[in-house]
């Protein structure tokens, strides 16, 4: 066991692991880091499975079949994930059970090219909800203008839902208001809110990347003094906004009828610059209720040599606010950061189930032709 992720789970930070694959499901490495490294849920995306198809021979059999059946790629995808999510909500069930219903999590993502149109969107995540069949999954809906209805639609009609790709305040904002219309239809059909799950999860480490970027070309003593904290205070700020909802009125009212929280996830936790310590993104986002899911490097580094301290965020908001202010004093505008790092999420997410898409044709294509 690993005493700083111990610390980690008492300070209210529920560990989870931002990887899936049938090799990692079948050689019980999922079950030891459970077991072991204190997981509690799993995140996935489509560059996770395009990687785990593409150097993974225990998915051939299920292509082979697939490509026998005639099966178009579009429905192959949703099969061999699900197949993947499934078992991995199967695995963490017993954590689903022990916490209520609270962890024990798996994430499957909707199909990145429906991300700007909100009836697809909700048609895909029933579609996944059915297909999966478990109650400890969550589907990801990206926070898309169009992806907004799209949550609160699913969550009325009692889907979970992990909310991705967000790195404004505003946006976030949003998806705290489209949570509390999804749960106040959800409500009023009828659902026993305590069954329906979501967290947001706000993206780190890019916002670092970007801003950091435009530090570097502005390169005064007074930007440079800056490298490194913008992407740590945009998410303590983040937590602020969530503290802020959960006081109001509406959302009181829910959870005196059952609602769970909505709970602020930390992604993108992996350090991408080599001068930042590799554990920032844990230790300086620690506060009650939130989640952080990691690459299993990050997790394995936050074991070995975290530096996890308590509360990191409470305390902080009038100095996370400063910084704020300080960039757009040097030059960094917050709102272009932001729109930028949205629409480059957006794309990025579109192209790798494009990458995905594309493998798993070229895979079905092959088992035909030998067949």
């Amino acid at each position: 066991m690993s005493e700083n992720l111990d610390r980690l789970g008492a300070e209210g930070v529920a560990v989870w692991l931002d990887d899936l694959s049938r090799e990692r499901l079948a050689g019980g490495r999922l079950t030891d880091l459970v077991e072991e490294q204190r997981v509690v849920g799993i995140t996935s995306n489509p560059t996770i499975f395009a990687k785990a198809i593409r150097s993974g021979a225990r998915y051939d059999e299920q292509v082979k079949g697939l490509a026998r059946r005639g099966v178009r790629v579009e429905e192959a995808v949703r099969l061999l994930t699900a197949f993947d999510v499934r078992w991995a909500c199967d695995v963490l069930r017993p954590v689903y059970e022990a916490s209520g219903g609270v962890d024990g999590r798996v994430s499957l993502e909707v199909d990145p090219r429906v991300a700007h149109d909100t009836a697809a969107t909700v048609a895909e995540a029933r579609a996944l909800w059915w297909l999966v069949d478990r109650p400890n999954m969550f589907v990801k809906i990206p926070a898309t203008q169009e992806g907004l209805e799209a949550i609160s639609t699913a969550l009325g009609e009692g889907i979970s839902i992990n909310v991705t790709l967000i790195f404004s305040l505003d946006r976030y904002d949003q998806v705290l208001r489209a949570f509390l219309d999804g749960m106040g239809r959800a409500h009023a059909a009828g659902h026993d809110l305590t069954s329906i799950a979501s967290v947001a999860s706000f993206f780190v480490s890019r916002v670092d990347t970007e801003v950091d970027s435009r530090l570097d070309k502005i390169g005064t003593p007074e930007a440079r003094d800056l490298r490194g904290r913008a992407a740590i205070v945009n998410a303590r700020l983040a937590y602020r906004h969530f503290e802020q909802a959960c006081a109001g009125d509406r959302w009181r009212a829910l959870a005196a009828a059952g609602m769970r929280p909505q709970r602020p996830l930390w992604a993108s936790t992996g350090v991408k610059d080599p001068a930042y310590h590799d554990t920032r993104y844990v230790d300086e986002l620690v506060a009650p209720g939130v989640v952080n899911t990691m690459p299993e490097r990050t997790l394995r580094a936050v074991a070995d040599h975290g530096r996890i301290q308590g509360d990191t965020i409470h305390g902080a908001y009038g100095e996370a606010q400063q910084v704020l202010d300080d960039l757009e004093a040097v030059g960094v505008s917050y709102e272009d950061v932001v729109r930028v790092l949205e629409d480059e999420g957006i794309s990025t997410f579109t192209a790798s189930g494009n990458e995905l898409f594309e493998q798993l044709d070229s895979a079905l294509h092959a088992a035909r032709t030998a067949a």
